[in-house]
């Protein structure tokens, strides 16, 4: 299973889970080498680390040059992928699901990089509405917080829950479930986990444009003097 940590990925993830006909054997994960967060969302690898022991899967790590939108080009990406997919093929894998809802650019990327390591693509809630995705979201019990925003989606957005509020207070022209990149988001609750993680909004800050929640274990300070995570 390709996976962000956000809500879309969660969603896909149960939808997959419940056709019976798959078994996830990991989730994959792109994570800045730099930073040692999830690219493009922001989200410490502690807590993605956190999320996948909550969930019950197993966590794999690819690491990309830099996580930043643009640091990591197009050619070093899928070169780094096609060494990825081809490990996977070898241990008996054929497909990777994704939690993509409508962007058919994207799709067709995605496909033809797998087809390269003869290998496919599914996509679980793929052509979902999604007004009627984002309060399924909701009403299924998912909790996530909004960890990147665009700044045509508006500061105050960044860090709070995804909730019905949110997406009441959402301006009219952002897809609900954030689909053209407008926000990303970390979910630490709901149907697929064993448990919830612990987890509190820290410092918003801007980078690149973008508006970022540092979310931080609740525990934070203790392993950072502990040495256990980065305090960065």
């Amino acid at each position: 299973m390709s996976w962000s940590g956000g809500k879309d990925s969660a969603f896909a993830l149960r939808e997959l889970l419940q056709t019976g006909e798959f078994d996830v054997v990991s989730l994959m994960t792109t994570v800045s080498e730099e930073y040692r967060r999830i690219s493009h969302h922001g989200v410490r690898e502690a807590l993605l680390e956190e999320q996948a022991r909550a969930i019950g899967i197993p966590l794999e790590k690819v690491y990309l040059p830099s996580g930043e939108p643009g640091g990591c080009t197009n050619d070093v990406y899928e070169a780094i992928m096609s060494r990825v997919m081809a490990d996977y093929k070898a241990r008996g894998v054929e497909t990777v699901a994704f939690g993509d809802l409508f962007l058919e650019d994207l799709r067709a990327w995605r496909e033809a990089n797998l087809a390269k390591a003869d290998m496919r693509g599914i996509f679980p809630i793929w052509k979902r509405n999604t007004t009627k995705v984002a309060h399924e979201v909701i009403q299924l019990g998912y909790k996530a917080y909004l960890s990147c925003v665009e700044p045509k989606v508006g500061s105050g957005f960044v860090g709070r829950l995804y909730d019905q509020e949110f997406l009441q207070l959402l301006p009219s022209e952002i897809d609900p479930c954030g689909e053209n990149g407008e926000f990303h988001s970390f979910v630490f609750d709901g149907p697929i986990f064993r448990r919830p993680v612990s987890v509190r909004v820290g410092e918003i800050v801007t980078r690149d444009g973008r508006y970022y929640a540092d979310l931080l274990p609740k525990d934070f300070v203790e392993k950072c003097m502990a040495g256990l995570i980065p305090p960065v």
